[in-house]
């Protein structure tokens, strides 16, 4: 019966915590993350669940070192742009890829979506990197419905992992009604009003189309929940099959034990025979199970299910601990994590 009216955003904020900020969210598991830190004998114990990114994949690891540990079977094409690279050797870059627009750029330090970009051509991508002050990654625009987020965990004395979470996202649409723009359509949206002046900015030529009844025109191709994504528990999903193809990526990446793979996959049934899947991204450490931001999900429930990731990772960490592995000196993870915010401005 509440459907008519339009709550202001900072009530919808409140009693929906999968738009709280994100400090504010895990501020409450601070006294967990203590007991673990006081189990592992360092604040920073988790920097060594992954031995092959720098301080275990916390902040400000470069994604494009991390793929390249990753079988190219399981890649979509891409390239490495050095910070005021040539125009001409991009572009034979591109070329010796075989890559044509539309194209997806991401910064290679960065986070929670922090200026990925899909590009329809050579002028964008221009002004994109013009604006950009460092090195970035241009992929391939992988055209899969299907995007989703698989959190993966192993012991170092273990050959087989296990997947902790699996996220299914469900990009932002308008569907049309024969009468109202792109804008207004994105206006009734409780999603998109979080993130207007960004949805303007980048879909500013379709900003006031009106859109015909019954049409679903998408909006936003990049599985940002910044953006209006829906995150979705797919952890039905998960099964010993599953679990096989994961180990395939997972095992040949050595000193990887914990993270999650954000990928497309054409269809589920490639999905479980392992071909047709295109890793957009690993993370490390400090990777969320994304199924506890479903709208459907309780808060209690949230904090359970990360509480059970952060016990792995404290797992894990404790084995690299024991056989040698050392912490990263607090001092310098706080220097790393400045860095970091202050370039992606996430605080």
């Amino acid at each position: 019966m509440f459907a008519h009216l339009r709550f202001p955003l900072w009530l919808i904020k409140i009693f929906n915590y999968e738009y709280w900020t994100w400090w504010i969210f895990f501020l409450p598991l601070a006294p967990y993350w203590l007991y673990l830190a006081i189990r592992n004998r360092s604040l920073t114990y988790f920097t060594t669940v992954n031995t092959c990114i720098p301080d275990g994949g916390v902040f400000g690891e470069s994604k494009n070192d991390i793929l390249n540990r990753i079988s190219p079977q399981f890649l979509p094409a891409g390239v490495f742009i050095q910070q005021g690279e040539a125009w001409e050797t991009i572009t034979q870059k591109l070329e010796n890829k075989k890559m044509a627009f539309p194209v997806v750029v991401k910064p290679d330090v960065g986070g929670r979506g922090f200026r990925v970009h899909k590009i329809n051509d050579a002028q964008a991508l221009q002004h994109y990197l013009a604006s950009t002050p460092q090195p970035i990654i241009i992929q391939e625009y992988v055209d899969y419905d299907i995007e989703l987020g698989v959190m993966y965990a192993r012991l170092p004395e273990e050959t087989k992992g296990r997947i902790t979470s699996i996220t299914q996202k469900e990009f932002l649409s308008v569907t049309g009604d024969g009468e109202s723009t792109v804008g207004e359509l994105l206006a009734q949206n409780t999603r998109a009003r979080f993130a207007m002046d960004e949805l303007r900015e980048r879909v500013k030529k379709q900003w006031n189309e009106v859109v015909p009844k019954g049409q679903r025109r998408y909006i936003q191709p990049i599985g940002n929940h910044c953006l209006g994504t829906k995150f979705l528990n797919a952890n039905h999903l998960n099964n010993q099959r599953l679990t096989e193809v994961f180990d395939e990526i997972a095992l040949p990446i050595e000193g990887f034990y914990y993270g999650r793979f954000d990928l497309k996959v054409s269809s589920f049934e490639d999905l479980y025979a392992g071909k047709n899947i295109k890793i957009l991204e690993l993370n490390g450490a400090t990777s969320e199970p994304g199924h506890v931001y479903d709208p459907g999900y309780s808060l209690w429930k949230a904090y359970r299910d990360i509480m059970h990731n952060m016990r792995i990772v404290a797992d894990i960490s404790a084995a690299n601990i024991r056989l040698g592995v050392k912490p990263t000196p607090l001092g310098q993870l706080l220097q790393t994590s400045r860095e970091f915010f202050a370039m992606s401005g996430q605080l």
